[in-house]
């Protein structure tokens, strides 16, 4: 499993996807920045994002304002999870 190094912003976005219970006010270009620092994310059309972190891959809408939806954070968290990105390896 790769190993990702967050700092920054990137570590601050991180936590807030994780953190349980699952945070509000999340904003999508944050988001889009963390996902492009750990994995790949391309914009389609109809703003839709398809987003690929280690062998998984979704395709996302566009947040209809700033902030992601419950079910996006729901989605990201896992596919972090996936890759080796925790609420205890941010700890480290």
């Amino acid at each position: 499993m790769q190993q990702h190094k967050l700092s920054g912003h990137h570590l601050a976005t991180a936590e807030r996807l994780l953190a349980h219970p699952t945070g509000h006010n999340i904003a999508w270009h944050d988001v889009v920045s963390l996902i492009g620092h750990v994995g790949s994310i391309q914009e389609e059309e109809n703003h839709r994002f398809t987003v690929t972190m280690g062998s998984e891959t979704e395709t996302f809408d566009k947040p209809k304002g700033d902030d992601l939806d419950i079910q996006q954070v729901v989605d990201l968290r896992r596919m972090l999870q996936r890759v080796g990105i925790t609420a205890e390896s941010l700890r480290k």
